[in-house]
Protein backbone atom coordinates (compact mmCIF):
# COMPACT_ATOMS: atom_id res chain seq x y z
CA UNK A 1 0.00 0.00 0.00
CA UNK A 2 1.17 3.56 -0.21
CA UNK A 3 2.93 5.03 2.48
CA UNK A 4 2.17 7.73 5.06
CA UNK A 5 2.06 10.75 2.41
CA UNK A 6 5.44 13.07 2.40
CA UNK A 7 5.93 16.84 2.78
CA UNK A 8 8.08 16.16 -0.01
CA UNK A 9 6.34 14.53 -2.53
CA UNK A 10 4.21 16.21 -4.73
CA UNK A 11 0.00 15.43 -3.67
CA UNK A 12 -0.50 14.20 -7.45
CA UNK A 13 2.39 11.40 -6.83
CA UNK A 14 0.62 10.68 -3.66
CA UNK A 15 -2.69 9.80 -5.10
CA UNK A 16 -1.23 7.89 -7.89
CA UNK A 17 0.86 5.78 -5.61
CA UNK A 18 -2.37 5.24 -3.46
CA UNK A 19 -4.24 4.21 -6.64
CA UNK A 20 -1.43 2.00 -7.82
CA UNK A 21 -0.28 0.47 -4.36
CA UNK A 22 -3.32 0.05 -2.64
CA UNK A 23 -4.57 -4.07 -2.12
CA UNK A 24 -7.64 -5.64 -1.39
CA UNK A 25 -6.16 -6.16 2.06
CA UNK A 26 -5.57 -2.50 2.75
CA UNK A 27 -8.98 -1.30 2.36
CA UNK A 28 -10.96 -1.66 6.02
CA UNK A 29 -13.44 -4.46 6.65
CA UNK A 30 -16.00 -2.02 7.37
CA UNK A 31 -15.38 0.61 3.99
CA UNK A 32 -15.57 -3.31 1.57
CA UNK A 33 -18.87 -3.62 3.86
CA UNK A 34 -20.47 -0.67 2.97
CA UNK A 35 -18.99 -0.40 -0.29
CA UNK A 36 -20.63 -3.87 -1.07
CA UNK A 37 -24.02 -2.81 0.44
CA UNK A 38 -23.62 0.59 -1.32
CA UNK A 39 -23.15 -1.39 -4.66
CA UNK A 40 -26.40 -3.39 -4.41
CA UNK A 41 -28.34 -0.21 -3.48
CA UNK A 42 -27.00 1.58 -6.68
CA UNK A 43 -27.72 -1.35 -8.64
CA UNK A 44 -31.63 -0.75 -7.37
CA UNK A 45 -31.44 2.98 -8.11
CA UNK A 46 -30.44 2.61 -11.81
CA UNK A 47 -32.98 -0.09 -12.47
CA UNK A 48 -35.73 1.62 -11.37
CA UNK A 49 -34.32 5.45 -13.09
CA UNK A 50 -33.82 3.33 -16.43
CA UNK A 51 -37.60 3.06 -16.29
CA UNK A 52 -38.54 6.21 -16.71
CA UNK A 53 -39.73 7.40 -20.05
CA UNK A 54 -36.86 9.82 -20.83
CA UNK A 55 -34.24 7.01 -20.15
CA UNK A 56 -36.81 4.02 -22.35
CA UNK A 57 -36.87 7.17 -25.02
CA UNK A 58 -33.28 7.54 -25.07
CA UNK A 59 -32.08 3.75 -25.01
CA UNK A 60 -34.34 3.13 -28.06
CA UNK A 61 -32.56 6.26 -29.97
CA UNK A 62 -28.96 5.81 -28.60
CA UNK A 63 -28.71 1.52 -28.66
CA UNK A 64 -28.90 1.07 -32.23
CA UNK A 65 -26.07 3.25 -32.93
CA UNK A 66 -23.38 1.84 -30.53
CA UNK A 67 -21.08 -0.83 -30.52
CA UNK A 68 -22.08 -3.66 -28.93
CA UNK A 69 -21.04 -5.36 -25.68
CA UNK A 70 -21.13 -7.39 -22.81
CA UNK A 71 -22.06 -5.02 -20.62
CA UNK A 72 -25.50 -4.87 -18.57
CA UNK A 73 -27.54 -1.59 -19.37
CA UNK A 74 -28.67 -1.89 -15.95
CA UNK A 75 -32.89 -2.30 -15.95
CA UNK A 76 -33.67 -2.65 -19.89
CA UNK A 77 -32.28 -6.45 -20.13
CA UNK A 78 -29.74 -4.87 -22.82
CA UNK A 79 -26.08 -4.91 -23.27
CA UNK A 80 -23.71 -2.58 -24.46
CA UNK A 81 -20.29 -1.64 -25.07
CA UNK A 82 -18.23 -0.50 -21.94
CA UNK A 83 -18.43 3.28 -22.56
CA UNK A 84 -22.04 3.59 -23.40
CA UNK A 85 -23.46 1.19 -20.77
CA UNK A 86 -21.78 2.66 -18.35
CA UNK A 87 -23.17 6.32 -19.88
CA UNK A 88 -26.74 4.96 -19.38
CA UNK A 89 -26.62 3.91 -15.67
CA UNK A 90 -24.96 6.59 -14.64
CA UNK A 91 -27.53 8.48 -16.11
CA UNK A 92 -30.27 6.69 -14.72
CA UNK A 93 -28.68 6.48 -11.63
CA UNK A 94 -29.68 10.13 -10.54
CA UNK A 95 -32.89 10.13 -12.03
CA UNK A 96 -34.91 9.65 -8.98
CA UNK A 97 -32.80 11.49 -6.83
CA UNK A 98 -31.81 7.96 -4.69
CA UNK A 99 -28.39 7.50 -5.46
CA UNK A 100 -25.53 7.23 -2.16
CA UNK A 101 -23.50 10.29 -1.60
CA UNK A 102 -20.78 11.57 0.76
CA UNK A 103 -21.53 14.73 2.81
CA UNK A 104 -17.83 15.44 3.56
CA UNK A 105 -17.27 14.84 -0.59
CA UNK A 106 -20.21 17.38 -1.49
CA UNK A 107 -21.41 14.63 -4.09
CA UNK A 108 -22.12 11.43 -5.08
CA UNK A 109 -18.87 9.73 -5.61
CA UNK A 110 -20.14 6.12 -6.15
CA UNK A 111 -22.59 6.93 -9.44
CA UNK A 112 -19.61 8.45 -10.80
CA UNK A 113 -17.25 5.33 -10.19
CA UNK A 114 -19.80 1.96 -10.14
CA UNK A 115 -20.73 2.26 -13.66
CA UNK A 116 -17.73 2.06 -15.42
CA UNK A 117 -16.48 -0.77 -12.68
CA UNK A 118 -18.94 -2.94 -13.12
CA UNK A 119 -19.17 -2.18 -17.21
CA UNK A 120 -15.34 -3.04 -17.73
CA UNK A 121 -15.63 -5.69 -15.41
CA UNK A 122 -18.10 -7.27 -16.95
CA UNK A 123 -16.51 -6.70 -20.43
CA UNK A 124 -13.58 -8.29 -19.71
CA UNK A 125 -14.36 -10.46 -17.39
CA UNK A 126 -12.64 -8.93 -14.17
CA UNK A 127 -13.29 -10.71 -10.98
CA UNK A 128 -15.38 -9.49 -8.48
CA UNK A 129 -12.34 -8.62 -5.64
CA UNK A 130 -10.67 -6.55 -8.46
CA UNK A 131 -13.91 -4.74 -9.02
CA UNK A 132 -14.78 -4.08 -5.45
CA UNK A 133 -11.04 -2.52 -5.23
CA UNK A 134 -11.02 -0.44 -8.56
CA UNK A 135 -14.74 0.98 -6.95
CA UNK A 136 -13.33 1.86 -3.32
CA UNK A 137 -9.87 3.87 -4.84
CA UNK A 138 -11.91 5.16 -7.26
CA UNK A 139 -14.61 6.16 -4.62
CA UNK A 140 -11.85 8.14 -2.24
CA UNK A 141 -10.30 9.65 -4.91
CA UNK A 142 -13.47 11.05 -6.22
CA UNK A 143 -14.33 11.65 -2.65
CA UNK A 144 -11.26 13.54 -1.82
CA UNK A 145 -11.08 15.72 -4.44
CA UNK A 146 -14.61 16.97 -4.42
CA UNK A 147 -14.30 17.24 -0.78
CA UNK A 148 -11.03 19.19 -0.75
CA UNK A 149 -13.08 21.67 -3.70
CA UNK A 150 -14.63 25.27 -3.10
CA UNK A 151 -17.05 25.13 -6.02
CA UNK A 152 -19.29 28.26 -6.73
CA UNK A 153 -22.42 27.49 -6.08
CA UNK A 154 -24.30 27.00 -9.34
CA UNK A 155 -22.07 24.95 -10.49
CA UNK A 156 -23.57 21.20 -10.59
CA UNK A 157 -21.28 18.95 -9.02
CA UNK A 158 -21.97 15.71 -10.74
CA UNK A 159 -20.00 15.78 -13.90
CA UNK A 160 -16.76 17.63 -12.28
CA UNK A 161 -14.44 15.91 -10.43
CA UNK A 162 -16.89 12.80 -11.13
CA UNK A 163 -14.58 12.08 -14.17
CA UNK A 164 -11.91 11.36 -12.01
CA UNK A 165 -13.57 8.89 -10.17
CA UNK A 166 -14.25 6.83 -13.29
CA UNK A 167 -11.01 7.75 -14.99
CA UNK A 168 -9.25 6.27 -11.77
CA UNK A 169 -11.78 2.76 -11.57
CA UNK A 170 -10.76 2.16 -14.80
CA UNK A 171 -7.28 2.62 -13.99
CA UNK A 172 -6.92 0.71 -11.10
CA UNK A 173 -9.08 -2.31 -13.09
CA UNK A 174 -6.71 -2.04 -15.78
CA UNK A 175 -3.55 -1.82 -14.19
CA UNK A 176 -2.14 1.27 -15.50
CA UNK A 177 1.36 2.29 -14.47
CA UNK A 178 2.36 4.72 -11.76
CA UNK A 179 3.30 7.15 -14.57
CA UNK A 180 0.06 6.44 -16.80
CA UNK A 181 -2.43 7.35 -13.55
CA UNK A 182 -0.14 10.26 -12.73
CA UNK A 183 -0.61 11.38 -16.37
CA UNK A 184 -4.25 10.66 -16.40
CA UNK A 185 -5.23 12.70 -13.15
CA UNK A 186 -4.42 15.53 -14.99
CA UNK A 187 -6.26 14.71 -18.52
CA UNK A 188 -9.52 13.55 -16.63
CA UNK A 189 -9.06 16.77 -14.31
CA UNK A 190 -8.86 19.03 -17.24
CA UNK A 191 -12.11 17.14 -18.72
CA UNK A 192 -14.86 18.06 -16.66
CA UNK A 193 -18.32 19.72 -17.46
CA UNK A 194 -19.30 22.84 -16.12
CA UNK A 195 -22.97 21.74 -15.16
CA UNK A 196 -25.36 24.55 -14.13
CA UNK A 197 -27.22 23.81 -11.40
CA UNK A 198 -29.94 25.58 -11.88
CA UNK A 199 -31.19 22.44 -14.12
CA UNK A 200 -32.14 21.06 -10.97
CA UNK A 201 -34.06 23.95 -9.82
CA UNK A 202 -36.10 24.08 -13.12
CA UNK A 203 -36.64 20.68 -13.49
CA UNK A 204 -34.56 20.16 -16.38
CA UNK A 205 -33.96 16.64 -16.97
CA UNK A 206 -30.41 17.28 -18.83
CA UNK A 207 -28.53 17.30 -15.35
CA UNK A 208 -28.68 13.85 -15.03
CA UNK A 209 -26.60 13.45 -18.36
CA UNK A 210 -23.84 15.26 -15.97
CA UNK A 211 -23.42 12.38 -14.48
CA UNK A 212 -23.17 9.98 -17.36
CA UNK A 213 -20.54 12.50 -18.71
CA UNK A 214 -18.62 11.39 -15.92
CA UNK A 215 -18.60 7.42 -16.65
CA UNK A 216 -17.95 8.47 -20.53
CA UNK A 217 -15.33 10.97 -20.27
CA UNK A 218 -13.30 9.22 -17.62
CA UNK A 219 -13.13 5.76 -19.50
CA UNK A 220 -12.08 8.68 -23.05
CA UNK A 221 -9.69 10.22 -20.33
CA UNK A 222 -7.73 6.52 -19.89
CA UNK A 223 -8.09 5.96 -23.40
CA UNK A 224 -6.52 9.65 -24.21
CA UNK A 225 -3.85 8.80 -21.57
CA UNK A 226 -2.88 5.35 -22.97
CA UNK A 227 -2.32 6.97 -26.11
CA UNK A 228 -0.25 9.14 -25.23
CA UNK A 229 -2.51 12.32 -25.29
CA UNK A 230 -1.51 14.93 -21.98
CA UNK A 231 -2.91 17.27 -19.77
CA UNK A 232 -1.98 20.36 -18.06
CA UNK A 233 0.41 20.14 -14.85
CA UNK A 234 -1.84 21.19 -12.01
CA UNK A 235 -5.08 20.67 -14.09
CA UNK A 236 -6.74 20.17 -10.22
CA UNK A 237 -5.48 23.26 -9.20
CA UNK A 238 -6.69 25.34 -12.00
CA UNK A 239 -10.14 23.67 -12.68
CA UNK A 240 -11.54 23.24 -9.05
CA UNK A 241 -9.52 26.43 -7.86
CA UNK A 242 -9.72 28.86 -10.62
CA UNK A 243 -12.73 27.38 -13.16
CA UNK A 244 -15.24 25.68 -11.19
CA UNK A 245 -14.45 26.53 -7.84
CA UNK A 246 -12.40 29.22 -5.28
CA UNK A 247 -10.27 27.20 -4.13
CA UNK A 248 -8.51 23.88 -4.25
CA UNK A 249 -7.07 22.71 -1.10
CA UNK A 250 -4.17 19.70 -2.02
CA UNK A 251 -3.14 19.31 1.46
CA UNK A 252 -6.28 17.95 2.31
CA UNK A 253 -7.00 15.70 -0.52
CA UNK A 254 -4.22 13.67 1.12
CA UNK A 255 -4.36 14.28 4.48
CA UNK A 256 -4.45 10.85 5.40
CA UNK A 257 -4.65 8.82 2.43
CA UNK A 258 -5.00 5.40 3.05
CA UNK A 259 -5.63 5.38 6.87
CA UNK A 260 -8.57 7.61 7.11
CA UNK A 261 -11.55 6.59 4.09
CA UNK A 262 -14.26 8.93 3.16
CA UNK A 263 -16.15 6.07 1.68
CA UNK A 264 -16.63 5.13 5.67
CA UNK A 265 -18.62 8.27 5.87
CA UNK A 266 -21.06 7.97 2.79
CA UNK A 267 -24.74 7.59 2.76
CA UNK A 268 -27.84 5.78 1.51
CA UNK A 269 -30.67 8.04 1.00
CA UNK A 270 -34.50 6.58 1.69
CA UNK A 271 -35.87 9.78 0.39
CA UNK A 272 -36.40 10.51 -3.18
CA UNK A 273 -34.82 13.88 -2.96
CA UNK A 274 -31.57 15.77 -3.24
CA UNK A 275 -29.71 15.43 0.19
CA UNK A 276 -30.22 18.54 1.18
CA UNK A 277 -33.72 18.49 1.62
CA UNK A 278 -33.24 15.47 4.09
CA UNK A 279 -32.73 17.63 7.18
CA UNK A 280 -36.27 19.46 7.11
CA UNK A 281 -38.16 16.17 6.36
CA UNK A 282 -36.22 14.91 9.27
CA UNK A 283 -36.88 17.45 11.38
CA UNK A 284 -40.79 17.19 9.97
CA UNK A 285 -41.02 13.74 11.04
CA UNK A 286 -39.54 14.50 14.52
CA UNK A 287 -42.30 16.85 15.09
CA UNK A 288 -44.43 13.71 13.49
CA UNK A 289 -43.11 12.06 16.47
CA UNK A 290 -43.69 13.91 18.77
CA UNK A 291 -47.55 14.76 17.75
CA UNK A 292 -48.38 11.49 15.98
CA UNK A 293 -52.39 12.19 16.89
CA UNK A 294 -52.27 15.83 15.62
CA UNK A 295 -54.44 16.95 12.56
CA UNK A 296 -52.16 18.80 10.13
CA UNK A 297 -53.96 19.41 6.72
CA UNK A 298 -54.03 22.52 5.16
CA UNK A 299 -56.89 23.93 6.76
CA UNK A 300 -55.35 23.66 10.52
CA UNK A 301 -51.57 24.67 9.18
CA UNK A 302 -51.06 28.57 9.07
CA UNK A 303 -47.61 28.69 8.17
CA UNK A 304 -44.94 26.64 8.30
CA UNK A 305 -41.18 27.67 9.68
CA UNK A 306 -37.80 26.28 8.77
CA UNK A 307 -34.64 27.38 9.80
CA UNK A 308 -31.60 25.56 7.96
CA UNK A 309 -28.27 25.80 6.46
CA UNK A 310 -27.61 27.77 3.19
CA UNK A 311 -27.56 24.54 0.42
CA UNK A 312 -30.84 23.58 1.73
CA UNK A 313 -32.45 27.29 1.59
CA UNK A 314 -31.38 27.17 -2.05
CA UNK A 315 -33.62 24.49 -2.68
CA UNK A 316 -36.77 27.00 -2.23
CA UNK A 317 -38.51 26.76 -4.95
CA UNK A 318 -42.07 27.06 -5.05
CA UNK A 319 -43.67 26.75 -8.54
CA UNK A 320 -41.75 22.88 -9.40
CA UNK A 321 -43.07 22.51 -12.82
CA UNK A 322 -42.29 17.98 -12.23
CA UNK A 323 -41.63 15.70 -10.26
CA UNK A 324 -37.61 15.74 -11.37
CA UNK A 325 -37.79 19.59 -10.14
CA UNK A 326 -39.82 18.54 -7.25
CA UNK A 327 -36.93 16.67 -5.95
CA UNK A 328 -35.00 19.59 -5.17
CA UNK A 329 -37.45 21.86 -3.60
CA UNK A 330 -37.98 21.74 0.42
CA UNK A 331 -41.49 23.21 -0.14
CA UNK A 332 -42.57 20.32 -1.96
CA UNK A 333 -40.76 17.74 -0.04
CA UNK A 334 -42.04 19.06 3.19
CA UNK A 335 -45.77 19.91 1.95
CA UNK A 336 -45.73 16.20 0.20
CA UNK A 337 -44.83 14.28 3.79
CA UNK A 338 -47.75 16.60 5.61
CA UNK A 339 -49.67 15.34 3.04
CA UNK A 340 -49.07 11.75 2.83
CA UNK A 341 -48.06 11.45 6.53
CA UNK A 342 -44.78 9.64 4.89
CA UNK A 343 -41.86 9.59 2.60
CA UNK A 344 -42.39 6.50 0.07
CA UNK A 345 -41.09 7.18 -3.78
CA UNK A 346 -44.71 7.73 -5.06
CA UNK A 347 -44.88 10.51 -2.52
CA UNK A 348 -42.77 12.29 -5.02
CA UNK A 349 -44.23 11.10 -7.95
CA UNK A 350 -45.82 13.61 -10.51
CA UNK A 351 -49.40 13.00 -9.33
CA UNK A 352 -47.87 14.51 -5.84
CA UNK A 353 -47.02 17.60 -7.96
CA UNK A 354 -50.54 18.23 -9.66
CA UNK A 355 -51.94 17.57 -6.48
CA UNK A 356 -53.71 21.04 -5.61
CA UNK A 357 -53.87 20.28 -1.84
CA UNK A 358 -50.19 20.04 -1.62
CA UNK A 359 -49.29 22.93 -3.78
CA UNK A 360 -51.36 25.36 -2.06
CA UNK A 361 -49.29 24.07 1.06
CA UNK A 362 -46.19 25.13 -0.17
CA UNK A 363 -47.06 28.53 -0.45
CA UNK A 364 -47.18 28.53 3.57
CA UNK A 365 -43.96 27.35 3.90
CA UNK A 366 -41.12 30.05 4.67
CA UNK A 367 -37.47 28.96 4.80
CA UNK A 368 -34.31 31.12 6.25
CA UNK A 369 -30.66 30.65 6.62
CA UNK A 370 -29.62 30.60 10.09
CA UNK A 371 -25.64 31.60 9.81
CA UNK A 372 -24.74 29.45 12.56
CA UNK A 373 -26.16 26.28 11.03
CA UNK A 374 -24.40 26.74 7.93
CA UNK A 375 -21.10 27.11 9.72
CA UNK A 376 -21.73 23.77 10.96
CA UNK A 377 -22.33 22.05 7.64
CA UNK A 378 -22.03 19.65 6.71
CA UNK A 379 -20.23 18.11 10.08
CA UNK A 380 -24.29 18.85 11.05
CA UNK A 381 -27.46 19.89 8.89
CA UNK A 382 -29.12 21.45 11.51
CA UNK A 383 -32.80 22.29 10.61
CA UNK A 384 -35.58 23.78 13.11
CA UNK A 385 -39.02 23.45 12.02
CA UNK A 386 -42.03 25.01 13.52
CA UNK A 387 -45.14 24.62 12.55
CA UNK A 388 -47.66 27.07 13.48
CA UNK A 389 -51.80 26.39 14.00
CA UNK A 390 -54.47 28.25 13.05
CA UNK A 391 -55.43 28.48 16.84
CA UNK A 392 -52.29 29.69 17.43
CA UNK A 393 -50.23 26.95 18.65
CA UNK A 394 -46.78 26.05 17.66
CA UNK A 395 -45.18 22.79 16.71
CA UNK A 396 -41.70 22.02 16.77
CA UNK A 397 -39.29 19.61 15.11
CA UNK A 398 -35.84 19.18 14.84
CA UNK A 399 -32.57 17.74 12.94
CA UNK A 400 -29.00 17.89 13.80
CA UNK A 401 -27.71 15.17 12.06
CA UNK A 402 -29.45 13.53 9.12
CA UNK A 403 -31.36 9.32 9.07
CA UNK A 404 -28.03 7.71 7.55
CA UNK A 405 -24.72 9.74 7.85
CA UNK A 406 -22.22 8.02 9.77
CA UNK A 407 -23.37 9.09 13.18
CA UNK A 408 -27.29 8.80 12.88
CA UNK A 409 -27.14 5.36 10.12
CA UNK A 410 -30.35 3.71 8.96
CA UNK A 411 -31.34 0.61 10.21
CA UNK A 412 -30.06 -2.35 7.92
CA UNK A 413 -33.58 -3.37 7.41
CA UNK A 414 -35.17 -0.03 5.85
CA UNK A 415 -31.76 0.22 3.54
CA UNK A 416 -32.74 -3.88 2.17
CA UNK A 417 -36.01 -2.79 2.04
CA UNK A 418 -35.12 0.22 -0.54
CA UNK A 419 -33.63 -2.62 -2.30
CA UNK A 420 -36.39 -4.76 -2.94
CA UNK A 421 -39.22 -1.94 -3.15
CA UNK A 422 -36.98 -0.75 -6.18
CA UNK A 423 -35.56 -4.35 -7.52
CA UNK A 424 -38.10 -6.20 -7.73
CA UNK A 425 -40.08 -4.16 -9.42
CA UNK A 426 -37.69 -4.18 -11.96
CA UNK A 427 -36.50 -7.59 -11.62
CA UNK A 428 -38.76 -9.84 -10.00
CA UNK A 429 -38.12 -11.49 -6.67
CA UNK A 430 -35.87 -14.24 -7.59
CA UNK A 431 -33.36 -12.32 -9.70
CA UNK A 432 -33.64 -9.17 -7.36
CA UNK A 433 -32.72 -11.51 -4.59
CA UNK A 434 -29.59 -12.75 -6.42
CA UNK A 435 -28.75 -9.56 -7.72
CA UNK A 436 -28.97 -8.69 -3.47
CA UNK A 437 -26.72 -11.88 -2.58
CA UNK A 438 -23.86 -11.08 -5.12
CA UNK A 439 -23.36 -7.32 -4.57
CA UNK A 440 -22.92 -8.50 -0.68
CA UNK A 441 -20.54 -11.12 -1.59
CA UNK A 442 -18.77 -9.41 -4.31
CA UNK A 443 -15.12 -10.02 -3.62
CA UNK A 444 -15.93 -14.04 -3.96
CA UNK A 445 -17.00 -13.74 -7.71
CA UNK A 446 -14.41 -15.08 -9.52
CA UNK A 447 -15.71 -13.54 -13.02
CA UNK A 448 -17.94 -10.57 -12.88
CA UNK A 449 -19.84 -11.90 -16.25
CA UNK A 450 -21.26 -14.53 -13.71
CA UNK A 451 -22.70 -11.68 -11.64
CA UNK A 452 -26.11 -12.49 -10.94
CA UNK A 453 -25.97 -15.98 -12.72
CA UNK A 454 -24.98 -13.70 -15.41
CA UNK A 455 -28.62 -12.73 -16.46
CA UNK A 456 -29.42 -9.47 -18.48
CA UNK A 457 -29.97 -7.21 -15.90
Amino acid sequence: MAETPSHDKHYLDVLADFVCDTRLEDVPGAVLEQMSLTFADTLAVIAAGMQTAEMKALLDLHAPLTAPGASCVIGSRRRMNPLDAAAMNGTAGVFLELDAGNSRAHGHPVIHCLPSALALAQETGASGAATLLACAVGYELCARVGGAASMRVMVQPHGTYGVLGAAVTIAKLKGLSRTQVRALINVAGATPMGGNRQTMLDGSTVRNWYAGHSSQMGQMAVRLTEAGFTGPRAALDVTFGQVLGNAFDSAQAVCGLGDHWYASEGYIKLYSGARHLHCAIDALRDLLDRHPHERLGRENIDRVEVRTHRLAVFCGEKEVQNAFGARFSVPFALATVLFHRRWDLDCFSEAAVSNPAIRELMLRIDLQEDAGFTRLYPRKQMCLLGVVLKDGRRLEGCCEVMRGEPDNPHPPAEIKKKFFDLGNQVWGRELAATVYADSLRLAEIANMREFAGGADL
